[in-house]
């Protein structure tokens, strides 16, 4: 899966550069992300492959905003994605490559901060995706077999967020808790030699 084929999707609806930012960072942030630095250049590329068209129009205010619309090249190659095998194993996440290489600092404690800080920000964004997954049912109803076609795709989608999402919490305690048992002997070990210094010192006395 690329960027290119995200667009393509998102670009069903005619939009802006900068509408396409705001759908990434409401509506498919929990499988896919894309900053304006990258979008930008995929536009006019998929622009230059012929996938898309653009126009120039005036904007509600401020300056002229450009237009993006889906060509029929386009949309013959996002159908033949969408037709093709699921596009697995090429998920990355970079905060695992950190995890991976954290032994290099020697310091287990390290390891712990980045692992709490990490589970605050996956506990708040699965906070939003639940908050969005109220939101839909409290508008459409609590049953997703009766909503339109896009609906339904799309609260699958979202539903596999919060699952995903909230496996990684669930891991993130699990691994918090490894720590603190690893961290436990160390405690021990620092504890008996305090008591040993205690007891020799009430010897000299």
């Amino acid at each position: 899966m690329s960027l290119d084929h995200i667009l393509l999707g998102l670009l069903r609806e005619p939009a802006t550069g900068y509408d396409l930012g705001n759908a990434f960072s409401e509506n498919v942030r929990h499988f896919w992300s894309a900053e304006l630095s990258q979008i930008y250049p995929t536009l006019k590329r998929l622009e230059q492959r012929g996938m898309l068209s653009s126009r120039v129009e005036p904007s509600p205010k401020g300056p002229n905003r450009r237009v993006y619309t889906l060509t029929d090249e386009g949309r013959a190659e996002l159908l033949g994605w969408l037709r093709g095998d699921p596009a697995v194993g090429t998920e990355r996440f970079a905060y695992l490559a950190q995890l991976y290489f954290m032994d290099a600092l020697g310091d287990i404690h390290q390891t712990r901060a980045f692992m709490t800080a990490l589970r605050s920000h996956l506990t708040r964004w699965l906070a939003q995706l639940r908050a969005v997954e109220h939101d839909v049912v409290a508008t459409h109803g609590g049953d997703p077999a009766r909503y339109g076609d896009a609906g339904f795709h799309h609260f699958a989608a979202l539903r596999m967020g919060i699952h995903s999402i909230g496996s990684k919490v669930a891991w993130c305690d699990e691994t918090l808790a490894a720590i603190d048992r690893r961290l436990a002997p160390a405690h021990d070990a620092g504890a008996a030699a305090r008591d040993e210094a205690w007891k020799e010192m009430e010897h000299l006395l």
